[in-house]
């Protein structure tokens, strides 16, 4: 306790008048509990004991002092709530925007509130209210003003919404020491402004070179350049591999061309025409390549390499459609699979040092688009993470010609991002030295955390949606602001000439030199002699057959890793009625058993990964799938530890990667669709919980999985494994939409299957495994089945998997085949085809007449093997089509044409199914069953003098 007197007379001696009430209270406080008070008094009453004015003075004495203590506690305690309002509320003072702020004013961060005047601040020590004030911050009064510097200037902070005590304070920490606050030469300054010219000078030549024309400038937001140039340099000298980038329209082109490297002249021969010639890009600039059918210049994407003497950091920025934000989710799958070392079986090695990814959103799009929660949710999920993305919100106080009390119910876009626990950073975009250190503090802390950040970039537009809009019409205020708003240029260039940095005819040179280089670029540039634009076609190798691939395998390898996948770990204890049915697979690949669709599944897996091709599914409850015929991941009973029987494989030679997905469709498919894209050697594999919900994810089918190809040039392999059936289950249970993917299948651009046994599922997987990274390689769906996977009518013998191979057209099984007698040609696909062939084995009349065939690849559709079927029925009448779904539904309106063409003179096509309907089925299991039973009658026992199909 108590020294000797004299220090502790010298230390006491300090305190006085309202501050010696607040030392008793904490000297009580501490008497109870010494962990309570602040470290700094806990240290001085441990070494002085009691202050000396508290040994048995007067008790008119101690009742003043108690008088005072009350007030100076109080007085205290309001600073505190004041200091605290500064870090939380600062931002809504903060000089965050160029145009268009806000009006409201509050008082949150106005000292009345408290109670607490400027005098009071003066009195209280500093290091009373904040333990790390700095040393020439010496008492409230200059914290106020000092913190007020920190949160309310051109950079602002929310962050009170992360819970992790350790981010918070880490966050206050750089924000309030400064150290994010980086300090640029005078050198790195000229290049900036330098840097800043020249976008400004490219969107200026590319308004009056190409007038007219939409671009979606980047004015008012120049700043992002420089942004974007920081968090490559950072993660450069991190030695992080890619920066994997997403983006919409603006500013896209001076990304591209500023950040990207993109060659100016394939930029400029992008545009429509000019003025005065057809442009051609420099045969340099030509190696660059997209699809075949093309798109906008503001869609396409790019990639750089940027070096330094020690690291190699690859710059992708992907193509997106004007679905926007839909590419969120795909760059994070780029991201994870740029992480992910699939070489070893087992889950994949994830490096996040690998990749970043960074995701430039709209203000209006980032909290408008469900897209977007749905990504972030993607963030802290074992099976999605990457290690903290960094979002640019390119913030231009509008969406198209809707002002923000009318796009959101928040204050600000980002507000979306605090229910994720994200910090948000928001800076004024006219101030590009604190846009860099903005994003500096973003890069470090996501860095650090593996966490995502949100840097809000407040600008504007210097003109409406794009440059044939007329944006006065619709904000006349804000436009009358805007117009009279000096550029950021001229901004940045008025404070380094009154630095002294730079002088007025030096930022003119600058100006100049730049439109000189542009016009140079333009005027070199070939002149297309074309007389017309021609269309592209697809590649040859996409018209080519792929039926070549051969998918058998051994029975001796198929029966070692059965099993292999029958294994399991010393002392696992799994469920026990799960075990028993995995016993009941020992026997699969001998003769006289059967193995059945998960069966057929698991093998497939197991050899693909043997072939050393790494794998990856996702899906809502793909680990145990939704019918509960996978279970890939087992738990042990006591003590819930996960095992999966694919990372036992002793044979396998590539990674296998298996997750549930959240509750999700949309950032899910997107997610993987990226997957494939960056990781091509992987068999990557979407699974539907059921097929009517992949719906959900129209825009990641339409404008990425189906088309990107063609405009792109990107390549995916991916599946995508949709449950589809009639089967009484009601409109949203039912149908996968089959229709759908066929309408949109054009220049073989994916593969769509409704397959009928295991064998067939086994083979279909490995030819798809088998294209990987090939030029031949696109996307394949599947129908896949709900209450066949344990149809033993669907189960294959190993025969069936260690011959042949994956066969588009099938022979109706079970079924005596008399080319001379048959007169009608039954067609169909999917599991009416199975019910049909249960009620032909349980008919007692022959059906010689009837020639039955499976279409199991839908497209690209088998013309010429179903011709040379034809060809061989010589007393052939009619073709049916036969299908469980409506007729304005399924696969009719698809094959009608390829019929067409197949049938002879004298030969009618017939159709076979439901009538035109608006829901897809009926809700009542019983009346599905009579409707399904009168399709099957039909298919098997046409009444005389039917309807023709194409009447029907």
């Amino acid at each position: 306790m108590a020294q000797s007197a004299e220090p502790s007379e010298k230390i006491w001696g300090n305190f006085y008048g309202p501050n010696m009430g607040y030392v008793e209270e904490q000297y009580e406080l501490y008497k109870e509990d010494p962990t309570v008070v602040d470290p700094t008094l806990k240290a001085m009453f441990d070494k002085h004991g009691a202050p000396q004015w508290m040994d048995h003075t007067g008790l008119q004495n101690q009742q003043v002092s108690g008088e005072i203590s009350t007030n100076d506690v109080k007085k205290i305690t309001s600073a505190m709530r004041y200091l605290d309002a500064i870090r939380r509320f600062g931002h809504l003072e903060a000089d965050i925007y160029a145009v268009g702020g806000w009006d409201e004013k509050t008082n949150l961060l106005d000292p009345k509130t408290y109670n607490i005047t400027d005098e009071d601040l003066k009195n209280i020590p500093a290091t009373w209210l904040w333990d790390k004030a700095p040393t020439h911050v010496e008492n409230g009064y200059d914290a106020v003003a000092f913190l007020r510097k920190k949160y309310t200037g051109k950079i602002s902070f929310e962050y009170d919404h992360v819970n992790s005590d350790e981010e918070r304070k880490w966050l206050l920490n750089r924000i309030e020491s400064g150290e994010f606050e980086l300090t640029l030469t005078e050198v790195e300054k000229k290049q900036l402004l330098e840097r800043l010219i020249n976008v400004e000078g490219f969107e200026h030549f590319l308004q009056k070179t190409f007038v007219g024309q939409k671009r979606f400038s980047i004015e008012g937001l120049e700043s992002m350049v420089p942004v974007l140039d920081q968090i490559v340099k950072s993660a450069n000298n991190d030695k992080i591999e890619n920066i994997m980038m997403g983006m919409a329209h603006r500013g896209r082109l001076s990304v591209l061309a500023y950040v990207l490297g993109k060659p100016l002249d394939k930029i400029f021969s992008e545009f429509h025409h000019a003025p005065d010639k057809e442009l051609m890009p420099s045969e340099g600039s030509m190696g660059i390549n997209y699809g075949w059918s093309g798109d906008v210049k503001y869609h396409f994407g790019a990639t750089r390499e940027v070096k330094n003497d020690e690291a190699s950091t690859r710059v992708k920025l992907a193509h997106n459609p004007s679905h926007l934000e839909f590419v969120n989710p795909v760059v994070a799958g780029f991201t994870r699979a740029a992480q992910d070392n699939r070489d070893e079986k087992g889950y994949p090695v994830q490096d996040l040092n690998k990749a970043i990814g960074v995701l430039i959103h709209g203000d209006a799009a980032f909290i408008g688009e469900g897209i977007v929660p749905e990504t972030m949710n993607l963030s802290g999920l074992i099976g999605y993470r990457t290690g903290g993305t960094l979002h640019i919100i390119a913030n231009n106080l509008i969406g198209f010609t809707t002002d923000r009390k009318e796009s959101r119910s928040t204050r600000y876009a980002s507000d979306l991002a605090k229910g994720y626990e994200i910090p948000i950073i928001r800076v004024n975009a006219d101030d590009p030295i604190a846009c860099i250190r903005a994003i500096q503090l973003a890069y470090e802390y996501s860095h650090e955390f593996k966490k995502d950040c949100v840097l809000d970039l407040v600008g504007y537009r210097r003109y409406g949606h794009n440059e044939m809009d007329e944006p006065r019409a619709t904000q006349p205020i804000l436009y009358s602001e805007i117009d009279t708003h000096p550029t950021v240029t001229e901004i940045f260039s008025d404070v380094l000439t009154n630095e002294g940095i730079v002088t007025a005819d030096e930022v003119n040179a600058m100006k100049e030199k730049h439109q000189n280089e542009l016009q140079a670029v333009y005027d070199g540039m070939k002149e297309d002699e074309l007389s017309g634009i021609s269309e592209v076609n697809m590649p040859t190798v996409l018209a080519n057959s792929i039926d070549h691939y051969e998918t058998a395998v051994p029975l001796e390898d198929l029966k070692k890793l059965n099993a292999d996948l029958l294994n399991r770990p010393e002392d696992f204890k799994g469920f026990k009625r799960l075990e028993r049915v995995f016993k009941r697979r020992q026997n699969i690949l001998e003769e006289g058993h059967k193995a059945d669709w998960g069966e057929g599944e698991a093998l497939a897996f197991a050899s693909i990964l043997k072939d050393g091709i790494p794998i990856r599914i996702t899906g809502q409850d793909s680990e145990r799938g939704t019918f509960a015929h996978r279970h890939l991941v087992l738990y042990d009973t006591e003590t819930g530890e996960k095992y999966c029987p694919m990372h036992g494989l002793e044979d396998a030679n590539a990674s296998f990667d298996i997750h549930n997905s959240p509750l999700s469709e949309t950032a899910v498919l997107g997610f993987e669709y990226g997957y494939s894209i960056q990781s091509p050697e992987t068999l990557v594999i979407w699974e539907a919980q059921f097929g009517d919900f992949a719906n959900v994810a129209q825009v990641i089918f339409d404008q990425f999985i189906s088309s990107a190809r063609a405009k792109w040039g990107d390549k995916s392999n991916m599946v995508m494994l949709l449950p589809h059936g009639y089967e009484g289950q009601g409109p949203e249970h039912s149908s996968a939409r089959l229709e759908r993917f066929l309408q949109m299948a054009g220049e073989n651009n994916w593969i769509v299957a409704n397959v009928t046994s295991s064998a067939q599922f086994f083979h279909l997987l490995r030819r798809q495994a088998k294209m990987r990274g090939r030029e031949e390689a696109r996307p394949l769906v599947v129908m896949s089945p709900k209450s066949l996977l344990r149809n033993e009518r669907v189960a294959s013998e190993a025969k069936e998997f260690t011959e042949g191979k994956f066969l588009p057209l099938r022979n109706q099984p079970n079924l005596k085949v008399s080319k001379k007698n048959a007169t009608r040609l039954l067609l169909g696909s999917g599991k009416v085809m199975v019910d049909i062939e249960e009620e032909i084995a349980n008919a007692d009349e022959k059906f010689d007449w009837l020639r039955a065939l499976r279409v199991e690849q839908l497209y690209p559709f088998p013309l010429e093997q179903l011709k040379k079927e034809i060809d061989q029925l010589p007393n052939l009448e009619e073709i049916a089509w036969v299908q469980e779904e409506p007729k304005n539904m399924g696969s009719w309106r698809f094959v009608l044409e390829y019929l067409r063409d197949l049938a002879k003179d004298g030969q009618e096509i017939r159709y076979i199914g439901r009538p035109e309907r608006a829901s897809t089925s009926v809700g009542e299991p019983n009346i599905h069953k009579v409707i399904q039973k009168k399709v099957v009658t039909e298919a098997i026992r046409p009444a005389k003098g039917g309807n023709s199909s194409e009447g029907n």
